[in-house]
């Protein structure tokens, strides 16, 4: 299947805050090729925490074998495009537009024609201990790498269905703060508290005004987890409030290096954090709600994994594949009701 472009998002930009030019992009994302006549729905794949080695081979085993799996799964299921949730360089990001790492540990892994559609990224804890601004800034020479700004909004239309898209990526390091994953630390709280108060502002718009009928929120951190992180404390009390009063059909997010589904009060939870390492802790089993967990695996066995999610008229349908070439779980989401 044709890579299907989306347009670059810069040219609709608009500046939110001087400080730090946390830019918003809600106009629609085109889906624009021949293919897109007779169909009816939106798919993309979703991976975190793919960021390879600051260090020879700057690659591991488990990024090659994601990244070879996710090619196939592109070309069979078909993509419109690339949802990177962070950790996009290990082990401190990157210093600038010009590191090599852009090229060794992105362009020269994700090779395959079927993932040369836009990837729309977004910053992980270990971004943050880098440049993220570079990070940015390497969406005007790469024609595939979408990073307009620290967080910002996606609008696609569902081709020949009257049916809409939305996807808000959030920033979760600015909003509750860094982590230091060597220390095992939570959070400690924002660098700067009205950059995270300006972020939480917008979000709450953005979800107050939504009509789409597929609304999804993206971050790096977990809301709920059960492995090595575990929920994260501040999205709790800022993030998870609005998810259910807004009606938001998914959360998806990285962080912990596996895969895992839960679902809670109406809203899926998806961590798809298993694109460079794997972890099959779960010492926070019982830190998530009752019978909310439906799907985990970190097993080193499953060589890595993504989620690939396809947006039909009616439905959100959620695929966990594991890189030795497999599907482990499906489960599928309806779309919004307005009251």
């Amino acid at each position: 299947m044709p890579p299907l472009e989306a347009s670059p998002p810069a040219a609709l930009i608009k500046s939110r805050g001087k400080a730090l030019r946390c830019e918003d992009t809600s106009h629609l994302e085109p889906i624009s090729a021949p293919i897109s006549r007779n169909r009816t729905s939106i798919r993309f794949l979703a991976v975190g925490d793919w960021g390879g080695l600051p260090y020879p081979p700057y690659v591991t085993a488990v990024q090659k074998t994601t990244a070879q799996e996710m090619s196939k799964v592109a070309e069979q299921m078909g993509i419109d495009f690339v949802l990177a949730l962070g950790d996009n360089f290990y082990y401190k990001g990157v210093d600038s537009v010009d590191s090599p790492r852009f090229q060794e540990t992105f362009e020269s892994v994700y090779t395959a024609k079927s993932l040369r559609v836009p990837w729309y990224l977004l910053a992980g804890n270990h971004d943050h201990a880098g440049n993220v601004k570079a990070q940015i800034e390497y969406s005007q020479r790469s024609d595939r790498w979408k990073f307009p700004s620290y967080y910002y909004e996606l609008n696609f239309h569902i081709p020949n269905t009257g049916k809409t898209l939305t996807i808000i990526m959030l920033d979760t390091v600015m909003l509750c703060g860094n982590s230091d994953d060597f220390e095992d630390q939570k959070p400690r709280g924002p660098l700067s508290a009205v950059n995270a108060n300006r972020q939480l502002v917008w979000l709450q718009e953005r979800l107050a005004r939504s009509k789409a009928d597929f609304l999804l929120v993206a971050g790096h951190y977990p809301v709920w987890s059960v492995s090595e992180h575990g929920p994260t404390e501040c999205l709790l009390q800022k993030v998870h409030p609005l998810l259910i009063k807004h009606n938001v059909t998914a959360y998806v997010c990285g962080h912990d290096h596996n895969l895992q589904y839960l679902e809670e009060s109406g809203v899926g939870y998806v961590v798809s954090g298993a694109g460079n390492f794997l972890d099959p802790d779960i010492r926070h089993w019982k830190h998530v709600p009752k019978d909310s967990l439906k799907f985990f695996t970190g097993q080193a066995s499953t060589l890595g994994g993504f989620v690939h999610a396809e947006v039909t008229k009616s439905k959100l349908i959620l695929t966990f594949v594991q890189a030795k070439g497999t599907s482990l779980y499906r489960t599928v989401l309806s779309q919004r009701e307005f009251k």
